[in-house]
């Protein structure tokens, strides 16, 4: 298990850097914050997607949803917990770099203190996501569910399959391609692919738990230990949150577009 922790601190990191110099080299009229932050979106494009692979493999190899059991769950669980902390820098960089450009005095004077804090008010709810995912999903993941739930771990690794989506909705804009059709088909699918497989994914959950022991469906949450629905539930309510943000963005896109077109009819 040592070797997944040591690959995935050396592999994330590794692409980070990788793509901000070719980045670099390649699109030289970018400012740094261009850089970075199509850089970090490119890592986070290829690590939910490694974790939607594992997820789906792991659902499909295990047809007793509670002792069947993957080696990629725990294997998968080390590999992925460098990118949550490194991530939390990529961001910080990403945020840095774009108050930079903007002329933020805060940020023109360097990292200190305050250039963190204005980070963390302006992102507090992605790194507490990511925190939790990293200090108490992973020990749970590794130490305290006694080797039982691979299943429902692997369902937990396929919430990823949204975020690749979500990664080219920003590099698009920071193409300056924010105005296009595949722009407005790719927020189609993030908004189905969020649904689906951040919310959707619980009851689906509920309903293979009920399925498996004869439950129905409104009744598999009074058979569950109390800590698994709260859990369950601090999870969703995020998700909920974000995919209500999501729907208030596609919005002002729509009105956006709109009235664009309507202005350009006359």
């Amino acid at each position: 298990m040592l070797t997944a922790l040591l690959c995935g601190a050396v592999v994330f990191p590794g692409l980070f850097f990788s793509f901000r110099k070719g980045l670099r080299d390649r699109f030289t009229h970018w400012s740094e914050a261009d850089v970075v932050c199509v850089s970090e979106r490119l890592v986070s494009a290829i690590h939910a997607s490694l974790a939607t692979a594992a997820g789906v493999t792991v659902v499909a190899s295990c047809n007793d949803v509670i002792t069947d059991s993957h080696w990629l769950v725990n294997w998968f669980a080390l590999f992925g917990a460098p990118y949550m902390a490194f991530d939390i820098f990529a961001m910080y960089l990403s945020h840095y770099h774009t108050q930079r450009v903007r002329g933020h005095s805060s940020s023109l004077s360097g990292h200190s203190l305050q250039t963190v804090k204005a980070f963390l008010s302006k992102d507090w709810m992605l790194v507490l996501h990511h925190l939790a995912l990293l200090l108490i999903f992973m020990p749970i993941t590794l130490f305290f569910r006694r080797g039982l739930g691979d299943f429902f771990i692997g369902c937990l690794f396929t919430t990823e399959f949204s975020t690749p989506f979500v990664s080219v909705g920003k590099i698009l804009i920071q193409l300056g391609l924010d105005d296009t059709r595949l722009h407005r088909i790719n927020g189609v699918i993030i908004l189905w692919s969020f649904f689906t497989c951040r919310i959707l994914l619980f009851p689906f959950m509920y309903w293979m738990y009920g399925r498996q022991f004869g439950v129905p469906l409104h009744r598999v949450a009074f058979h569950l230990p109390l800590h698994c629905n709260v859990g369950n539930l601090a999870i969703l309510a995020p998700q909920v949150y974000w995919f209500i943000l999501l729907l208030r963005k596609a919005k002002r896109l729509y009105l956006r577009q709109s009235r664009g077109g309507g202005m350009k009819s006359h």
